[in-house]
């Protein structure tokens, strides 16, 4: 457990600098270059299925293995360099300072009225277009985003971290690059990508379910609206088309009292978000500020209830 507080205060304090090298950017390496080796030839939907599983198996397994390996030799040689080695990988899958980063990035040139600054950089952090939104719908875009990642970048690894050491949540951030990358219900990824985003679904499945406690219990602490968070999260949890997402999302408009969803475009091509919470108020740039201190709330009490299963169990 000393390496996860050890990497979850390293997380708060530098948090993702660019100039560290980044054990996820490698695995998206791996994933690029096994996709080209794996779909050089057009193939019919089973077979883009089975390769898919391939490249999945492939990735997810040398993110365990390699880690795993790793931190065993460096046990051999020395216990503080196990200690270093798990502490750091442990470290890299956190997200906590980097999303909040991200997100007040978007917030401060939206105060600055620089909409083009901030459609740039909500870019960084969504999927869809951004080119042409708005106001609102920036601040939409980058709420939704603090929400899932929220149980994406720090739930869940913590949760893993916990379970199975640095290498599980180096597993974890595997499959959550993979679905990042190919998990895309479009033409090229619809079958290629298909496993990588239900194995996705699946492991995110109980960590989004530990935010149905953690969210209320923080708006809570933080004033915020942490019944009405609960309230949404039952009410409008399902309505995603996301078996995850939807929990989060509701759960963070519920506690800032606004409603999420609606249409987004991904390519070009327009799509409907069922709508999640209750318009109580306007949305507004402050509300991202809301949305962070929710999000690093959410962050400590699933580091202290990591800390109490450790202790107890």
């Amino acid at each position: 457990m000393k390496e996860i507080i050890t990497a979850y205060f390293l997380d708060l304090i530098i948090g993702d600098p660019y100039w560290l090298p980044h054990p996820v950017r490698t695995i998206g390496k791996i994933i690029k270059y096994l996709e080209r080796v794996l779909r050089k030839n057009n193939q019919n939907q089973r077979v883009e299925k089975v390769k898919g599983i391939i490249l999945t198996a492939i990735t997810v397994g040398l993110s365990y293995y390699i880690i795993y390996f790793l931190i065993y030799i460096a046990g051999i040689i020395s216990p503080g360099l196990k200690f270093a080695f798990s502490s750091f990988f442990i470290f890299t899958s956190l997200s906590t300072k980097n999303l909040g980063e991200e997100a007040f990035s978007v917030c401060r040139a939206l105060k600055e009225n620089n909409l083009e600054l901030a459609r740039e950089r909500v870019s960084r952090i969504v999927g869809r277009d951004t080119k042409d939104l708005d106001e609102e719908e920036i601040v939409r875009a980058t709420i939704e985003s603090i929400a899932e990642g929220t149980v994406d970048g720090i739930i869940s690894p913590l949760f893993y971290a916990v379970i199975g050491g640095a290498p599980l949540a180096m597993a974890y951030k595997a499959v959550n690059t993979l679905d990042s990358m190919v998990g895309y219900k479009n033409k090229k990824y619809l079958y290629f990508g298909w496993f990588s985003a239900k194995l996705d679904d699946l492991v995110n499945y109980l960590p989004a379910r530990i935010s149905i406690i953690l969210i209320p219990v923080a708006g809570l602490i933080l004033r915020q609206r942490g019944l009405g968070a609960l309230k949404a999260i039952f009410r409008d949890g399902k309505k995603s088309p996301s078996p995850n997402a939807g929990i989060p999302e509701a759960g963070f408009a519920g506690a800032l009292a606004i409603q999420l969803g609606g249409f987004n475009f991904y390519q070009g091509v327009k799509e409907y978000r069922p709508i999640l919470g209750e318009k109580l108020k306007e949305i507004s740039p402050k509300d991202i500020l809301k949305a962070i201190r929710l999000s690093y709330a959410v962050s400590i009490l699933m580091f202290l209830v990591g800390l109490a299963i450790h202790i107890f169990w």
